[in-house]
Formats: C-alpha cells, structure tokens, sequence
C-alpha cells in the first residue's frame, strides 16, 4: 500500500474530508443530472432552465436559483463537480454552513442577473430572450474568488496545462479568459462567459463586504473535518491545492486547514487580513 493510500485508508477517504453543504451541493448535482438523463429524457433541463423569457417575463422567479442545479452535459456537470470539491470546502469553513450557502446561491444567481444585463444590452451574440442558460458555474467562479481573497498565494498545480499557479494567479486567468471570450465573441459560450463573471463579480463583492451577510445566524468557520488538501490522491484530478513554505502566513493557512478559521485568534486574523491586502509573497 503506497503513502497515499495508506492516507486515505487513515482519514477515510477523499468523501470525508468534504464539508456537510458541499456535499450535499455535489449530491444535488450529480443526482439531479443524472436522474434527468436516464428518467426524464432532459425534461427537468428544459423545464428549470433560466431564460430572460420566462424568469423575468413570465415572472418565474424560481430560476435565478433552480439552473444552477441543471447542467448541459456530463463534462459540464463534473468540471463544476470538481471545482465545487477542492475549493468549496474553504470558504464553507471560512463562512459556515448557512452563510456559505448563500454565498454559493446569490453568487450562482448574480451569474444569471449580468447574462440578462448583457443580453439586453446587445453585448452578447444574438437576442434570443428564450435562450437557456443553466450550471453552477458561475457559484464556483464566486468560489475560486473567495479563496483568491483569502489565501492570493496559496498554490494550485493543474494536470492540464501541467503549471502551478498562484489562487490569484488562477483567477486572473479564469476572469481574463471569461472576458476575452465575450468581447472577442470567441467560444461560442458568451451567455455562459457572463455568468463565470457576474458570479465571480459577487464573490469579490461579499468577500469585500463580509458584513452584508451578517444577518445569516449561525457559527462561522466551522472546524468540523479538514479539506481535501490534507492529503496527496494518488491519482489527481484536474487541480489540487498544496501549502507549501513556513512563513507565518503558511502557518496561519494550515492551521485553517487543520482546525478551522474559527481557532484563529484576532491576531492570526490581522495577519492574514494584511497578506490579503498586500498580496504577499509567501
């Protein structure tokens, strides 16, 4: 038995480590996908989709949230799944529970709200007011964000492109690729381009402005379990997250991972405020 496995044997296994709202995010994604194509015949896609047409016209307002549980494809629906698995556990410990679960759904609806501006104003192909646009792409782009705000120097390795990049490096490069593709008019995935940036948009917004969620009760950095990078996989998949180093801000970031924000003290949370700020290098 390799190191690895001998890992996960001992923490038992890479589902342990996820928090209780990213879990149950995954379940509703992957179940709600899968079950739409096997018993529905994509019904649920067609019915639950966010368009202009039928969410702001015909005043079903349900779809600012039920899209971003529908996903165009099993590609699609398991890219979201992964991003939602590496990093959603961070910012569920950095928020808790409750409030990083509106962080995710008013991050994944911000996406719909800047397509539909965009739309209107012609800056996207086309004005098809029926045009379906579904995923929670847009949740994770506020994610990635998230955790661009909170740890900017932490690294991510990816297997393809096989490079290791900053958080913040990463979502520069992600943002600079949404809004390449809408000017441009490259991809052919403008609309879904727009919904990676109003999410992002959001997440930088509430990260900036912690307060404004204040009025979710509930405990925040929850030190329930540990995130996925307390240990290596043995098989990778597209990203992983590594600390490396042992600066007093590497400390502070794996004591997060260990424990909790919530084991910080006021100190340790200056300090990490500041790195923030400045974008140190660790």
């Amino acid at each position: 038995m390799g190191a690895a496995e001998r890992e996960y044997s001992k923490n038992g296994g890479m589902m342990a480590q996820l928090t209780p709202v990213v879990k149950g995010l995954l379940i509703l994604n992957l179940g709600i996908y899968f079950a739409d194509m096997l018993l529905f015949d994509f019904e649920i896609r067609e019915r639950f989709a966010f368009t202009i047409q039928s969410a702001l016209l015909g005043f079903a307002v349900w779809e600012f949230i039920s899209f971003q549980f529908i996903h165009a494809s099993v590609g699609h629906v398991l890219f979201n799944s992964m991003g939602l698995f590496f990093f959603g556990p961070w910012m569920e410990r950095w928020w808790g529970a409750k409030r990083f679960l509106i962080f995710y759904l008013v991050s994944d609806a911000s996406g719909a709200v800047l397509y539909t501006v965009l739309q209107l104003a012609g800056a996207l192909p086309g004005s098809d007011l029926q045009t379906g646009l579904v995923g929670a792409s847009a949740g994770i782009y506020g994610i990635l964000v998230g955790v661009a705000v909170i740890a900017p120097t932490l690294r991510v390795s990816l297997l393809f492109p096989p490079v290791t990049l900053t958080m913040r490096q990463l979502a520069l490069a992600l943002l600079a690729i949404s809004a390449g593709s809408i000017v441009l008019k490259l991809g052919g995935n403008e609309g879904g381009e727009a919904g990676h940036l109003g999410g992002a948009i959001m997440g930088f917004i509430l990260m900036k402005g912690q307060g404004w969620l204040g009025w979710v009760r509930g405990k925040t950095g929850s030190p329930r379990g540990r995130p996925a990078s307390d240990f290596t996989p043995k098989i990778r998949p597209r990203t992983m997250v590594d600390l490396h180093g042992q600066s007093e801000v590497d400390t502070i970031l794996e004591k997060i991972s260990r424990d909790g924000f919530q084991s910080l003290t006021d100190e340790e949370r200056d300090v990490l405020q500041r790195a923030a700020k400045k974008g140190e290098k660790l």
